[in-house]
């Protein structure tokens, strides 16, 4: 255990340092020996990220000045999130920490830091929950833009962001349907239940390729939010589509899926196609898989249309967090803008390439303002050959706001007269 405290430790200071968590982290894993191991690390790691605000306030109360040792207080950290949310023995995680502390004043410091917490628990919880950032462990920034923008729902919003995301599956509806993807869980001792037309929940993860049918390219883990996307865009045998920026694959494997069109998979990262490719040949799909940046299609477009484009774009991902925690403590307020000025050009650039009577999608992950109904209504201001189709329920706004079933998504068709 201490080794993986220490490690863990390493890999929160280095992030918390601007390296995002999917840079350090599977390296980190790689050089631990067990599947137990790797999965004690990484549960470590994306649970501090989660509740950090709350760890922050917690060992602030706990501390009578500041840290001069930034490494003991990632260990601290750590051990605090153990004894708080996992169900390693306390003594075990107070006597590996304090070890791992070092000598002298670190290690009688860390004994005192961690038995405290024990001791006065129902009073730290007390001080964290009068702290906004502590009790939605969300930077203050953030929480005033979602009460802003999002005043009826701004709390559930932050609550969902702080669960385990649901692991999803998407059914390949060319080798089969939910209700025998069901009875295949279910007869490998998975339970599982039905939370779109193609989507299944499992109550728990398991690694992919325990999965019946993964493997033969029957299921692919998608979220039900993202399921939306193949959905609304609803593209017709026989048309020429555009992912414009498709990696890692699985919208534009669920787009083929559903019908047999003449699909390019567009991306402006090199490496990652490379896992579109993957996706594509384990469902045995076929797609032109391209590099290229939607925002500069003069490079690449060879000059004729598109019927549909899904404009994936850039964004925030303010609305997977709890998948990617580590984005909330690194995002700036300034970002936002920035993450919206980017998708603008690339919608503007886009939207050359999208034959009359066409239909782009406008997708983003992000549940703030500026990057979603903002940015559709300053396109349709820019484009009058431009207008906005109708969603369905409960997407009628556009917007998927994250809890228990599904990610927070945002989605806009436009279509081109």
């Amino acid at each position: 255990m201490r080794k993986l405290q220490k490690r863990a430790a390493g890999v929160l200071e280095t992030v918390l340092a601007g390296t995002a968590l999917h840079q350090i982290l599977p390296q980190q894993l790689q050089q631990l020996d067990t599947p137990g191991e790797r999965g004690a690390l990484q549960d470590i790691v994306y649970g501090s990220l989660r509740q950090l605000g709350r760890l922050d306030a917690w060992l602030a109360a706990l501390l009578e000045r500041p840290l001069t040792d930034p490494q003991l207080g990632w260990l601290l950290r750590v051990a605090l999130y153990q004894l708080a949310y996992t169900r390693a023995p306390a003594h075990a995680v107070v006597h590996n920490a304090v070890t791992a502390a070092g000598p002298g004043w670190r290690r009688g410091l860390a004994n005192a830091v961690l038995r405290n917490f024990q001791r006065r628990r129902a009073e730290l919880d007390s001080l964290a929950d009068a702290q906004p950032s502590a009790r939605w462990s969300h930077p203050d920034w953030w929480i005033d833009r979602l009460q802003v923008q999002h005043p009826a729902s701004w709390q559930g919003i932050l609550q969902a962001s702080l669960l385990h995301p649901p692991f999803t599956l998407r059914v390949n509806r060319r080798h089969g349907d939910v209700a025998g993807t069901l009875q295949r869980l279910s007869e490998a001792g998975l339970s599982a239940h039905q939370t779109g037309p193609d989507a299944v929940t499992l109550d728990r993860a398991v690694p992919v390729h325990s999965l019946p049918g993964f493997d033969e390219g029957h299921v692919s883990v998608q979220d039900a939010g993202a399921q939306w996307a193949a959905r609304l865009l609803d593209a017709q045998p026989g048309e020429r589509v555009l992912d414009a920026c498709a990696a890692p694959g699985g919208k534009s494997g669920h787009i083929l899926e559903r019908a047999d069109v003449d699909l390019t998979a567009l991306d402006v990262d090199v490496a990652r196609l490379g896992r579109v490719q993957d996706n594509l040949d384990r469902l045995h799909l076929t797609a032109t898989v391209r590099a290229g940046d939607a925002a500069q299609p003069e490079i690449w477009w060879d000059g004729r249309p598109f019927d549909r484009i899904l404009a994936d774009v850039p964004c925030s991902a303010s609305g997977v967090v709890r998948r990617n925690p580590d984005i909330k403590w690194l995002r700036r307020p300034g970002d936002i803008a920035q993450f919206a000025a980017q998708q603008a050009v690339m919608l503007d650039a886009l939207w050359r390439l999208l034959a009359p009577g066409g239909t782009l999608l406008h997708a983003t992950c992000s549940i703030f303002n500026e990057e979603n109904d903002g940015q559709v209504r300053a396109f349709l201001t820019r484009h009058p050959d431009a207008e906005r189709g109708t969603l369905p329920e409960p997407l009628s706004d556009g917007t998927l706001l994250p809890d228990t079933e599904h990610d927070g998504f945002f989605y806009a068709l436009l279509r081109k007269t």
